[in-house]
Formats: structure tokens, C-alpha cells, sequence
């Protein structure tokens, strides 16, 4: 079982910067996709950006791309999302999430994720 926990949000006025940090258990962490979704209340939970095991591969949504970079280090058992030129429409509670394939972690399909982190974006 890989247990996995956020950290780094917070309050932040537009334009600047965050980054959040999702640490897992488990000795298996290294063969696990994994990546990060977010929720606002009253949308749709929504993909942010996901990473292979290797890191070799990763994929961002639209509206984040060229302002997060994904990454993870799995010697330290954890992943990142260095969040720069922040704005209002990204604040959202931020879910890690983990599964065996990029596809499933990409459609959110996955054996385990977080409790979240805040993030909240000033206009």
C-alpha cells in the first residue's frame, strides 16, 4: 500500500509563486505513475499534471502549461509542483494522486491519492 501526503500550499497573490510537495511510503513508490488534479467547490475535479515512474514522461493540462513543472525524486520518495505566475482561477485544493500507468493517473483511475493541500491565489 503506498500512503501519500501534500504539503506547501497557501495564500499567494497573483503572479507569484508555490510549490507543493506530495511524500509517499512504501519501498514500491519509484514504480508508480503520479501526478496532480485539483477541485474547486462547485467544478469539476480537473488534471493538472502527471509524471512517469522514471520521470522520463510528463504531461500538463493547457492551463497550466509553461507556468508548472512537474518533477520527483525517488530517492527522497517524493514529487513536486513548482507553481510560478500564479493567478485566481488556480486556487483550488491540490490532490497527489499514484497508479500503476500514466493513463490511469492521467484520468484520475487511481489506486491512491491524498488529503489535499490549499492554494489560494489573490487578485
Amino acid at each position: 500500500q503506498v500512503q501519500l501526503v501534500e504539503s506547501g500550499g497557501g495564500l499567494v497573490q497573483a503572479g507569484g509563486s508555490l510549490r507543493l510537495s506530495c511524500a509517499a511510503s512504501g519501498r514500491a513508490f519509484s514504480s508508480y505513475a503520479m501526478g496532480w488534479f485539483r477541485r474547486t467547490p462547485g467544478k469539476e475535479r480537473e488534471f493538472v499534471a502527471g509524471i512517469s515512474w522514471s520521470g522520463s514522461t510528463t504531461y500538463y493540462a493547457d492551463s497550466v502549461k509553461g507556468r508548472f513543472t512537474i518533477s520527483r525524486d525517488n530517492a527522497k520518495n517524493t514529487m513536486y509542483l513548482q507553481m510560478n505566475s500564479l493567478k485566481p482561477e488556480d486556487t483550488a485544493v491540490y490532490y497527489c494522486n499514484a497508479d500503476e500507468s500514466m493513463s490511469r493517473q492521467r484520468r484520475g483511475v487511481s489506486s491512491y491519492w491524498g488529503q489535499g493541500t490549499q492554494v489560494t491565489v489573490s487578485s
